[in-house]
């Protein structure tokens, strides 16, 4: 009999070993899943608290005017008239009506300069196409006029049909509504003509529908969808086709008001710019277009055309340049009953400076042409070239229309100061022009001097212009005291980061649980203590105290937090030359976005940062003691800066930078495509970035297991997708394949274009979650010294371990890059590549340096997703924004995806540098290291903290300068981009970076044990 208790009781040893081993693992397990989801809820507390922040200081910073309800009656005009009598809709309401009908044609971004003759010696291609206006204007000026209309910013198609339609300004906050229209509800021409009774058609760009529900007939109308830059012609051919046949003898009954609004001309400058043959081809078709409408008109319609904007140089618009506003104004009438009598000046203005009108102006000269009452809240004045009349100048015309004008001016401005309870003294400067026109009004009516009618024209026209920049001085209002609480919000939330990153008294992610409970609960408490209050002493609606309770509850929960947790050390202050550095960094930049040649200049200014930093971290290389740390120092450094310098040549400049910058994004600075030789860019990227990130994932063994199946096959293969769809649009975009049809082109973009990004997020995303770590594990018998098998041990090898954790992770830096990639121009795409590598070198700095706990890496990290931002063709301007992305993979506009598709396209850099935050603190790490979760935590934190400062300084800024000229050209978009980075960081840092660091400690965990 074989006793075996020795045996048994091994192997019992062993197997409650091994139990006790998984328990410990499961333990640590469980604790490490509940701190992380701490963590992410402390930090999406804080991303609420930027949010409230923001949403104050915005509330308070972007006001919109004060809406009137009142709308103005036919019967009851603003002021009595020697010549007409109260009216009826059929022979007029305030005034003779003129026209019986209208057709009122919108020529998309039609600009001044596209009109009238260029006689240079190096014409454009948007010069010298769209003839018939300025035939028409200079041949019979009797019958036709052309001048300058000029906008109002925001330069935006939504914001400039509410100018068009109800004569007021636009506010700046309505921007941000162009891809989706709210309803008009106050008072406005085409509510007066559906109320008259009249038939209202429309067909082309369908943001009238969202303005104007319910206002058009529905069987002779017809919308195309306005956003799709990409299709040039739909929209266009769609209008003409169904607007010749209404202007036929036989469907002229079937309607009073045609509106027809052309997109091609914005399309063709939005996708390749306004020098490019597309809009050239355009522009002939309008002219051809116009002068078919011309020859079916008859005597009793009016004839508009005009454009709500502009476009810059590259096509875009948005914001308040020359180009952007000035748009053209043209009407015609085979009445011959328009002149130049008040200016004796028959020809058109040659340029845009040279007797312009404004939008608004067009609502009351249409309202009184058509015999409709003037818009109640209306504030423009009659253009005078539609009522002087041919040969001398019927002065008395103008100034009863003018008297009209005013007088309704007048009644609004007197409701709108009694609604917001203004002095009466803020009107008082046109007052007196107000008083000396009617007095001479009522002396005419009396007397009959009819030789006094130029000088109450004269006077009301004053009146009209003194209120109008009242008005507009009103409209920017602040209010004050909501900036202040908005930005107190970001400054609180500021300093609870700076707390949580940097001072060494934290408690780390462990301590996030009392700070989140205190936060959370004292917030509540607040939130709800403010509700019951603000209702029981007003009654209205207290959403707004609410949040103010739950933001500032939040703060004083902290502040509870840490004084109860025995917190030593006051301020968070470096303690390093490069904690001094990243200071600095921060602070500086801070303080420069109050010069609006800093905040011009930024992307220049993160170059010297950047390339300061490269030099400093080669300087600190070298004093290595190691020759081995010394060499790759010295290489990672020198790499870092060229990589910077070479991404710097990719650039974008805005109008205020020139005649010092050149644009090299696109092919030109006048053009919105590619340049041929760019192409070329996408296929390096596709050939050398696998190689280069293979180089680094060698120098630590780690090019293993899953790291060749992704870097080797699935990366490159996205790369090479995305290098074939810019090939292909390119091939569309200068008509290289003749003989292709361009809808089966679009498809097969379309197939590529969803293939790359289910590449990206959806396998790359996969392929992340359920991945083993980037090691191989050989194992080999062991040996009896004579090159035989021993029944000894075995030899166990593991390759790729040194760098187990940053190698797996940067994955899913790489998984991101492919679909970011797609989404931008070829210039932008290698610009991206660049910045993957250059994250790479900046680990493999901070692991030379030991400056992983650092915060220079957070810093640097975050100034370069900010400097890529620029070199992604971007800039803090609206107009810079690549609308056309929205439509990559899509044919239309479709929610949610059209706005995140921008919002990749826009912030794909800052994107790609908070996912890559984590890699910060596990690059070269051992696979068992402690403590790996509260440096991804600092780390986070301290990344966060760089974007909340600017974001604090611009918001401050904005603020401080409100009444700064260059407010709303520079501060304000500034603010506005600020903003959306640090919301869109805070969220990809805490779902995205946090979310895949629970994933990859996981992976890891499997293999080795829980740390």
């Amino acid at each position: 009999m074989q006793d075996i208790t020795y045996q048994y009781r091994a192997v019992t040893a062993q197997h409650n070993w091994e139990k006790g081993l998984a328990k410990a693992n499961k333990e640590k397990s469980i604790r490490f899943k509940a701190t992380l989801s701490l963590l992410i809820c402390f930090f999406l507390w804080i991303a609420l608290l930027h949010a409230l922040g923001l949403y104050f200081f915005t509330k308070g910073f972007l006001l919109t005017r004060l809406v009137l309800d009142d709308q103005s009656k036919c019967e009851s005009p603003p002021i009595q008239t020697s010549t007409y009598a109260l009216g009826s809709y059929e022979k007029g309401c305030w005034h003779p009506k003129v026209f019986d009908k209208a057709v009122i044609i919108i020529i998309d971004a039609l600009r001044y300069d596209f009109t009238v003759p260029f006689h240079g010696d190096d014409p454009h291609h948007f010069h010298n196409n769209l003839h018939v206006l300025y035939e028409a204007a200079t041949q019979t000026p009797q019958s036709a006029f052309l001048l300058p209309f000029i906008a109002d910013p925001p330069t935006t198609t939504l914001q400039r049909l509410k100018g068009l339609t109800t004569g007021t300004l636009p506010t700046f906050i309505d921007a941000g509504s162009n891809f989706a229209g709210t309803a008009i509800e106050e008072d406005n021409l085409l509510a007066q003509l559906r109320h008259a009774g009249k038939t209202l058609v429309h067909l082309g760009d369908d943001t009238w529908h969202s303005l104007f529900p319910g206002y058009f007939d529905a069987n002779l109308t017809h919308a195309y969808d306005s956003l799709n830059v990409w299709d040039l012609h739909t929209v266009d051919n769609g209008v003409t086709e169904h607007l010749m046949p209404l202007l036929t003898a036989k469907q002229e009954s079937r309607w009073d008001v045609i509106v027809g609004h052309y997109l091609g001309v914005d399309h063709a400058g939005h996708r390749y710019g306004p020098d490019h043959p597309a809009t050239k081809a355009k522009l002939q078709e309008m002219d051809q277009t116009i002068r078919e409408i011309v020859a079916r008109l008859d005597d009793q319609t009016l004839l508009v055309v005009m454009g709500d904007h502009g476009m810059d140089v590259k096509g875009d618009h948005g914001g308040e340049s020359d180009d952007e506003v000035e748009a053209a104004l043209w009407m015609y009438s085979k009445k011959g009953i328009f002149g130049r009598g008040h200016n004796g000046l028959t020809k058109p203005p040659a340029t845009a400076k040279e007797r312009p009108v404004g939008q608004i102006d067009l609502v009351p000269t249409l309202s009184l042409l058509l015999g409709m009452p003037i818009p109640y809240n209306n504030l423009g004045a009659p253009i005078s070239e539609a009522f002087v009349g041919p040969g001398d100048p019927d002065w008395q015309t103008l100034a009863t229309v003018n008297a009209l004008a005013a007088a309704q001016i007048n009644n609004y401005q007197n409701a709108y100061s009694r609604a917001r309870g203004l002095d009466d003294s803020i009107f008082a400067p046109p007052r007196q022009a107000w008083d000396n026109g009617q007095y001479l009004w009522q002396a005419t009516r009396r007397i009959g001097e009819s030789e006094k009618y130029e000088d109450i024209f004269n006077s009301f026209s004053e009146y009209q212009q003194e209120t109008l920049k009242i008005c507009r001085s009103l409209w920017a209002r602040f209010d004050v005291p909501s900036m202040v609480q908005g930005i107190a919000l970001l400054a609180s939330s500021l300093a609870i980061l700076a707390f949580f990153s940097r001072s060494s008294g934290m408690a780390g992610p462990a301590s996030a649980a009392t700070y989140l409970g205190h936060m959370s609960i004292v917030g509540c408490i607040t939130f709800l203590g403010a509700i019951i209050t603000h209702w029981l002493l007003s009654g209205a609606r207290p959403l707004n105290a609410g949040l103010q309770g739950l933001g500032f509850g939040s703060i004083v929960g902290f502040i509870i937090a840490l004084f109860r947790s025995q917190w030593k050390k006051p301020i968070p202050l470096p303690s390093s030359l490069w904690g001094w550095l990243a200071f600095i960094v921060t602070i500086s930049q801070s303080i420069g976005f109050a010069s609006n040649s800093y905040t011009i200049w930024e992307d220049e200014i993160l170059f010297f940062f950047l390339s300061t930093f490269a030099m400093m971290a080669l300087i600190s290389s070298i004093r290595q003691d190691s020759l081995a740390d010394r060499n790759l120092g010295v290489a990672q450094s020198i790499t870092f800066g060229l990589l910077t310098l070479l991404a710097s040549f990719s650039r974008l400049c805005r109008e205020e930078q020139m005649p010092y910058c050149r644009s090299t994004y696109y092919a030109s600075s006048t053009s919105s495509t590619s340049a041929p030789w760019q192409l070329v860019i996408p296929l390096l990227t596709a050939t050398f970035l696998p190689l280069a990130i293979r180089v680094y994932y060698q120098q630590t063994g780690s090019y293993e297991g899953t790291a060749t199946v992704w870097i080797d096959f699935l990366l490159r293969f996205g790369l090479v997708a995305s290098a074939t769809f810019w090939i292909l649009d390119a091939a569309d975009d200068n008509d290289w394949l003749l003989s292709h049809d361009k809808s089966k082109l679009k498809m097969i973009k379309i197939v590529i274009s969803r293939l790359v990004l289910g590449i990206s997020f959806v396998v790359g995303t996969a392929f992340f979650v359920r991945s083993q770590p980037c090691i191989t594990v050989k194992v080999a018998p062991g040996s009896d010294g004579n090159d035989k098998v021993a029944a000894g041990p075995k030899s166990v090898q593991i390759y790729g371990s040194s760098n187990i954790h940053g190698t797996r992770y940067y994955l899913l830096v790489t998984s991101l890059l492919v679909g970011l990639a797609l989404m931008q121009k070829p210039m932008g795409n290698g610009a991206l590549a660049i910045f993957s590598v250059q994250i790479l070198s900046l680990l493999e700095i901070l692991s030379n340096n030991n400056l992983s706990q650092s915060a220079i890496g957070p810093i640097i990290l975050a100034a370069l997703g900010n400097f890529h931002f620029f070199k992604t063709g971007h800039q803090a301007t609206l107009s810079s924004i690549q609308w056309e992305s929205a439509f990559i993979p899509l044919t239309t506009i479709k929610y949610p995806f059209s706005p995140i598709l921008v919002i990749l396209n826009t912030f794909g850099a800052q994107i790609m540098s908070a996912a890559a935050v984590p890699l910060l603190a596990i690059w070269k790490q051992a696979p068992k290291k402690t403590g790996l979760l509260g440096a991804v935590a600092n780390a986070l934190a301290t990344f966060l903290l760089y974007h909340a400062t600017i974001t604090l300084a611009t918001t401050m800024w904005a603020g401080h300068l409100r009444r700064h000229l260059m407010l709303y050209r520079i501060f304000s978009p500034r603010f506005m981009t600020a903003a959306v980075v640090l919301l869109v960081v805070d969220l990809i840092g805490t779902l995205i970076a946090l979310g895949a660091f629970w994933f990859n400690l996981s992976s890891i965990a499997e293999v080795f044990g829980w740390p």
